[in-house]
């Protein structure tokens, strides 16, 4: 009898099976060499053959591993909907497949669901209390809902079962950090680069917590021996293959642009360069592959002294670059305030620098102001409410003037921004690529306002406001509005960067401050409603960059 003869008695109900197990082969083979797009052909070829062919000669078990394995070639080309898609087919067929429980949560951490990601962890965790991935991305989603404890006492678990893992100590030196408990963490980061000498980012974290301390040569010794482990930091992004790289420049010893929410889950590669006052760069590698480069060195103040290495540097790259550092060098408070002068409908307070050592007069500073009689005072490259005065009176000017500092500091002329309903009101909106894009409205009984020291949390129609806001920010600020936000992007000139304003009485737009040093993050769990807007300024941030990177516009 013939092959071919002994072939065709095959019932097309088994051919049919072994065609959909073949396909589930290839595709996994296809997977696990890096080529996606015929990973997930594959396995779509083989959900394909399962349905169309006879019923029920193709297992379950098969079916559900064709859709989890395409789950999981469409996370690494981070298709997120059709990934989960993937994964909830698979779990209807077979709701054991602990992988795909915990994938889910992947990807509802991801996309800024951290409590729905937690229900599927422990979903995962039910069906397999051991299983290593759950259980450490839990810490993840604990951390990201700022259940600290919680995620202690899970790293804690996670250590004493792998002692020798590296990053988890990294990881609960970074919870540590969380919790402002600054010893512990440097012991937990001291452990992690012992483990794994060639990572320098536990040595990155040692030298930002001694730089807190104000140890600044141990911070500066720490980031010397990060540079010459790493001079490179890269990363890969979210997606496989990556849509492009981006170079990062930063300055450890100056204030950058927050870049955890931005850079997160990126569909591009990143290389990370720290900059020093005596760095030295192979400036062929720094290029070698990379598209575009982001400048986060954001504080004219604390980076005037590497500022013109970073511009030096970026005209040596040739490459497109976000915040030209020229560009950043011209925000400081004094320069913001010059630059922005004359607008129509826009108030801005004038600011007088006085150098460290300097000796000011009082009736010199007041002329400089306007003869105001109430003055805010700040030391140069601070932002926040920290060592942030208001000074009433004369006597009370006399007295700080007196006060000699090592550093520079700005007298700011206060602008009463009061509301009718004697609230204080600060919005903020970021410029991204040319959009203006609303971020928060923080809202205070007290002329020093930042939303994280308010009590919003507790009062619903200051929520309800807010909200209001964001989803109609023209309800506030109107056409003319609009025109001095316009006017200001022109004339600050940088590609993404940040502004905190108000309005006074007469509808006048106050600045209060303007730079690229504004913090964007996802932590909003208190104020779910800001959610979609803050996703809103990181997907025109990655726009921004796929345009540069593609030469797009």
């Amino acid at each position: 009898m013939s092959t071919s003869a002994s072939a065709a008695r095959i019932p097309a109900a088994e051919i049919s099976g072994a065609h959909a197990a073949r396909y589930l082969h290839v595709g996994r083979e296809h997977y696990t060499a890096g080529r996606i797009d015929e990973a997930v052909a594959a396995f779509r070829r083989g959900l394909a053959v399962a349905e169309n062919g006879p019923s029920g000669f193709v297992s379950t078990d098969t079916v559900a591993e064709l859709h989890s394995n395409l789950g999981n070639a469409c996370m690494r080309r981070c298709d997120l909907e059709l990934a989960a898609g993937s994964y909830k087919a698979a779990l209807r067929l077979a709701p054991h497949l602990t992988s795909c429980w915990c994938n889910l949560g992947n990807i509802r951490l991801r996309t800024g669901n951290p409590d729905d990601a937690i229900a599927l962890y422990l979903q995962a965790l039910a069906l397999s209390p051991d299983h290593w991935p759950s259980r450490t991305n839990l810490v993840q989603a604990l951390m990201a809902t700022q259940q600290y404890l919680m995620a202690k006492l899970l790293l804690t678990e996670l250590i004493e079962e792998r002692p020798q893992d590296a990053k988890l100590h990294q990881e609960l030196g970074k919870l540590y950090v969380e919790l402002n408990e600054l010893e512990p963490a440097l012991e937990c980061f001291r452990r992690a680069g012992v483990l794994d000498s060639g990572d320098a980012d536990p040595i990155y974290w040692i030298g930002s917590i001694k730089q807190t301390l104000g140890d600044i040569e141990a911070a500066e010794a720490a980031y010397a021996q990060a540079a010459r482990i790493q001079p490179l930091v890269r990363r890969q992004g979210a997606k496989f293959p990556a849509d492009f790289r981006v170079l990062a420049l930063f300055a450890p010893f100056a204030g950058n642009t927050p870049h955890g929410y931005l850079f997160k889950d990126p569909l591009y590669d990143t290389d990370t360069l720290a900059l020093f006052g005596s760095s030295q760069f192979d400036v062929e590698l720094l290029k070698r592959d990379v598209q575009v480069v982001v400048n986060l060195i954001s504080d004219a103040d604390q980076a005037a002294a590497v500022l013109p290495l970073a511009a030096d540097l970026a005209a040596q790259l040739g490459k497109p670059i976000v915040n030209h550092p020229r560009n950043i060098a011209r925000t400081t408070r004094d320069a913001v305030a010059d630059r922005l002068e004359g607008i129509p409908g826009c108030i801005v307070p004038k600011v007088l620098r006085q150098k460290a050592g300097a000796d000011l007069a009082v009736a010199d500073l007041q002329a400089a102001l306007s003869s105001s009689s109430t003055v805010l005072v700040r030391p140069a490259g601070t932002h926040g409410g920290d060592d942030f005065e208001k000074i009433e009176d004369a006597a009370e000017l006399a007295a700080t003037l007196a006060r000699q500092t090592d550093s520079d500091r700005y007298f700011i002329e206060y602008i009463d921004y009061r509301s009718a309903d004697g609230y204080f009101r600060k919005y903020r909106f970021i410029f991204v690529d040319g959009q203006i894009l609303p971020y928060h409205l923080a809202i205070a009984d007290r002329w020093k306002v930042h939303h994280d020291n308010t009590d919003m949390a507790d009062h619903a129609w200051m929520q309800r406001e807010e909200e209001a806001f964001l989803n109609d920010p023209a309800s506030v600020f109107g056409a003319s509005h609009y025109q001095v936000l316009r006017e200001i992007r022109e004339r600050v000139g940088l590609d993404y960067f940040g502004i905190d304003c108000g309005l006074d009485r007469s509808q006048n737009l106050v600045v209060f401050e303007v730079n690229a040093s504004m913090l964007v993050h996802d932590q909003n769990q208190r104020f779910p409603y800001k959610t979609p807007f803050v996703q809103r300024i990181k997907a025109a941030f990655d726009a921004m960059l796929q345009r540069l990177a593609t030469g797009n516009g």
